[in-house]
Parts: structure tokens; sequence; C-alpha cells
């Protein structure tokens, strides 16, 4: 196959990115399992946005804050004065955010200093990425290939030139590309406990690493304070930061408050472990009691909706709690028009490391900082455009690729074990 642009990734960043390239250009997505199997989806919380000049500052400091100040300071600029550009392109684009009369409702969650999030009840990820995919699948110009696995990039002269993969069926072929755009989103696949879909595998940072494309903080994982306990396989069921927001409190087995839940993430994350270890238990409880009945049920109707379904009434009851693995901060390392160390190939999204997040995610910045940068990837890949050389022709040994899949994970676990023991 060709095309000019290939993106492996249908979340908010690949199909961003997609819908602010030119309608001209013949635009590949592919994504590793159904379309609305990403991540972006998931997102529950809201997504920031700059309300006046006046919030600049307490959003920068707070993005910084809770990144232990190890963020990157034009990036955290960039993605605060593009925030109320994107809010508008997503308006456009269909999506609604609550609203009171014509003006914007926002939360708060942990580490803000004021509220200025915006948000769609508790499915904030799947109101944008739906509309988003709607909106791709309409562009004549582009064609969405599901259930499709990136095995290897197409490089040739030291540049990135497509990608190799294979369908459900394991038939393998090469989709060749002027760019490639790498959107394909966290890691969550390689741990036994994480909100993430389970085939999010680092597949891309694997590739990096065989390349030697540069990577940017690899060991840098954001543990989510609060996830729905529950002794069944699969992904864990991530209990929105805005809940704590609103009012909702941690409390221990003795039904006593152990830390303020407004904390950044990893803080509160590490008082959970310290208050589970502590008391010998596999959860702490999280009381949606200081919130109104009618709130919960208008605020967090997915939420209230699942909890009921494994037996827990957050109306009247407090809920089992737990920390997983949720985000991911590193990837690739990308600059500010998410541009790799490899010609041709860029990175947007959560598999992309672009310094906004430093150590630790500030709640909400994810998509907001996944769109901006998709953007400007789209908009200089346009700026410098210029075809490929033609092809070479090659021939795929799908047996070249047999077991790449454990390989690949083994290779990504080894690199952030060692970088970790290298900040150690």
């Amino acid at each position: 196959m060709k095309a000019d642009i290939v993106i492996v990734g249908c979340g908010v960043a690949g199909l961003y990115c997609a819908l602010n390239l030119p309608e001209d250009k013949n635009l590949i997505i592919v994504t590793k399992s159904k379309a609305p199997k990403s991540d972006s989806m998931l997102a529950q919380g809201g997504i920031c946005v700059l309300r006046d000049e006046a919030d600049y500052k307490p959003f920068y400091e707070d993005t910084m804050r809770a990144g232990h100040y190890e963020n990157d300071p034009e990036s955290v600029d960039i993605m605060i004065k593009s925030s109320r550009e994107v809010i508008s392109d997503l308006v456009s684009f269909g999506v609604r955010f609550e609203k009171n009369g014509e003006q914007f409702v926002y939360t708060r969650e942990g580490a803000h200093s004021t509220p200025r999030i915006l948000f769609h009840e508790d499915e904030t990820g799947k109101e944008i990425t739906s509309h988003l995919l709607r909106t791709a699948e309409n562009r004549k110009n582009i064609t969405l290939i599901e259930n499709f696995t990136m095995v290897d990039l197409l490089c040739e002269d030291g540049e990135c030139r497509g990608i190799i993969g294979h369908d459900k069926d394991g038939n393998y072929s090469s989709i060749y590309a002027d760019y490639t755009v790498l959107a394909t989103g966290g890691i969550g696949g390689l741990f036994e406990h994480s909100t993430n879909y389970r085939h999010l595998t680092g597949d891309a940072l694997a590739l990096a690493l065989k390349y030697d494309i540069e990577l940017n903080h690899i060991d840098y994982i954001q543990i989510h304070p609060t996830t729905l306990y529950t002794e069944k396989d699969g992904r864990e069921f991530l209990i929105s930061e805005s809940v704590r927001g609103e009012g909702a409190v941690l409390l221990n087995s003795k039904g006593e408050r152990f830390v303020d839940e407004l904390l950044p993430r990893d803080v509160v994350a590490g008082a959970i472990f310290a208050e589970m270890e502590k008391e010998g238990t596999k959860h702490v409880w999280l009381s949606l009691a200081n919130i109104p009945e009618e709130e919960i049920k208008s605020h967090f109707p997915n939420i209230y909706d699942r909890c009921l379904k494994e037996g827990y009434d957050i109306t009247k009851e407090s809920i089992p709690v737990v920390p997983s693995q949720h985000y991911f901060m590193g990837g690739i390392k990308v600059d500010q028009e998410s541009k790799t160390s490899m010609e041709r190939l860029y990175a947007v999204g959560e598999t992309a490391c672009n310094g906004v997040h430093g150590r630790n995610r500030l709640a909400s910045n994810s998509l907001l900082e996944s769109l901006v940068f998709a953007k400007r990837a789209a908009e200089n890949i346009v700026g410098g455009y210029k075809p490929a050389p033609s092809p070479q022709e090659r021939t795929i040994e799908a047996s070249a690729y047999e077991g790449y899949q454990e390989t690949y994970k083994k290779a990504v676990l080894d690199a952030i074990e060692k970088e970790k023991k290298s900040h150690e």
C-alpha cells in the first residue's frame, strides 16, 4: 500500500493529526484493534483549558508543580496558550461540553488551584474521540484500517518510509508513506494492573529501541490513585479524579480519612500504598457521601452505573479502590513540532514525550497535550512537505517476526528498568 502519510493509532492524537492535514493528501490510519478501542475513549474527567489571561500563571505553575518542575517550560507554554483554539476546534466538530446556558461549566481535579476543566458527564474522552472518529470516517482522503498490528518500520537512508504490519489473520503487508506518525498510546498492557486496554504494549517504543530513535524519561510512569478494586482479570475501571475534586474522600478500613485527596496523583497514590501496607489490606475505601445524589447521577453516570453492576451503590456506600498503572509520561523523544530523531517520523499522544508532563502528569492535561501537539505535527508536515524517493522493492518474510510481541515487550520493560536504575 502507498499513502502520503500513515498514522499508527486512532485515539485523539492520531485522529486530530489526520483532521488537520489537507484533504488533498492520501492518509491511511491503522489501529491494532477496533477503532473505538483506544484509551482516549476511556478518559473520564475532562480537558484543561486556559480560562482567561489571569489563569495563565496558575495553570502554568500547577502543571510544573505536579511534574516536580522537570517539565519542559516551552512545551508547557505552548500547550496552555493553544488550549482555547483546540477547544474551539472540538466544538466545531460537534463535541458537547457541559454548559450553564451559553457559558461553559468548569470542574476541578487534584493539584489544580482553580476549576479549569471542561467535561461531558464522566465520559469526556469518549465524547471527544467519537466526534473526531466520525469526522475522519467521513473524509474521502482518509482510509481507516482496523486490526492491523505494526511490527516494524520501513527505514531507508536513515529516514522512515512507512511501516510493516499484519492483519488479524497474520497476513503481512507494507504501507509506504512520505511521512509516518506514531500515535500508538501507552504501555498499560505490560502491567498486571492497569486502566489501559491490554493491547497497548509499547510497540512503538520497541521499534524506537531497534532503530536507535531517541527516547525520553521512559521510567516516568503514572499510577492512578483510584481504580475500582476487583479480583477479576482485565483492565481496572478508573474512578475519575473529578470525583475527588467534587468532594469524595479516601478512608482506611476504620473509616478514617488519611490524606488530602487533592494532592498530586503520585502523592495520593503513595499515601494509599502506605495505608494499605500499614493495615495489611488490598485496598482502601472511597466515600462519595459529601456529593449530593443528584450530582453523582448527573455528573458521574458512567461511574454510577459501573459500580452498580459490580454491586456498589455509590450514592449510599463507599467503594473499594486501589492504585493502578494509568499513564506514561515518558516516550519517544520529540521536539515542539512532534518530530522524532529520525527524519520523516513523528510521534504524538501518550507514546511521545515532549516534556509537558515532567515526572507526573497534572490531571486532565493528557487530552489537551495530545491534541495540541498532534496539530503541530500536522502543520509541520505540511509546512515542509517533500515526497519521499521511490521505495526499494522488498519481500516480507513473516518468519522474521515470529515471537516479536514478547520480544518487544521484554525490550521495553528492560529499557524502563535500566532507566529507572540510572535515576536511582
